[in-house]
């Protein structure tokens, strides 16, 4: 079984010794994980920096003693992928993050699409992406990873039309596509940009500004998937494809 992944705020990197995790962290590898000495665990601070750690005490219910090894970096994964995900209706945001990123996709564009039911103001906006934001970091461990996605700001459609004229592959998912996402040629490098939108689809305005900034529809097969699901499943074709996961 891998080591089981603790975020910390920063750590000296290339000093090793004595390291206490405390506060929720500790709290969660002590009480809920029930780490002892002699255990290993991971510290990261989610940005790639991490370090192989041993348990040698623990002091309370909330405070983890390791021995810390020299930290380590990460290097950032190529091609990088980024989804642009229309937002789903109730916890289902949470869901297309939470699968996206044990996946391993590099980041998430929320959109605010058109046919989007639901709509993020003022601040149930900001709750609603600061639980997108906790819900990538919460992954991150689960899935071992050490360098997290970055979860970004809600972007409009101009915004997000931007984005994939900057990028070195831009793709929607969209059912006017005539070529399979399976087998269009991919980047070696660079940046790879996703549109998943939303239950109604995107409308025929945002396809045509889409593809005027560069970006073509594609197929990911006979079946339909939900917006919620359609991001991971695109993420997992991407990453065999590039290589990322030989």
């Amino acid at each position: 079984m891998t080591a089981p992944v603790f975020l910390v705020e920063h750590f000296d990197a290339g000093r090793g010794g004595r390291y206490v995790l405390d506060g929720p962290e500790g709290r969660h590898a002590v009480s809920v994980k029930r780490l002892r000495p002699g255990e290993t665990v991971v510290l990261t601070d989610g940005n790639g920096r991490w370090a192989e750690c041993e348990v040698v005490d623990t002091e309370g219910k909330d405070r983890l003693v390791v021995h810390m090894s020299t930290v380590a970096e990460e290097p950032p994964e190529s091609p990088r992928i980024t989804v642009v995900q229309a937002l789903p209706k109730g916890d289902r945001g949470e869901l297309a993050v939470e699968t996206m990123t044990e996946t391993g996709v590099d980041a998430i564009v929320p959109w605010a699409a058109a046919r989007c039911i639901t709509q993020w103001k003022g601040e149930r906006g900001a709750k609603a992406l600061g639980k997108w934001r906790a819900t990538a970091r919460e992954a991150g461990k689960q899935s071992r990873r050490v360098r997290f996605p970055e979860v970004a700001d809600a972007a409009t459609t101009k915004q997000v039309a931007a984005l994939l004229a900057k990028a070195d592959f831009a793709a929607v998912l969209h059912e006017s596509g005539d070529e399979p996402l399976a087998t269009v040629e991919l980047p070696a490098e660079g940046e790879i940009v996703l549109v998943v939108g939303p239950e109604g689809g995107v409308s025929p305005e945002e396809l045509a500004l889409f593809e005027e900034a560069g970006a073509k529809a594609y197929v990911l097969g006979r079946t339909v998937l939900r917006t919620s699901t359609a991001g991971t499943a695109a993420a997992a074709v991407l990453l065999a494809r590039t290589g990322r996961w030989s």
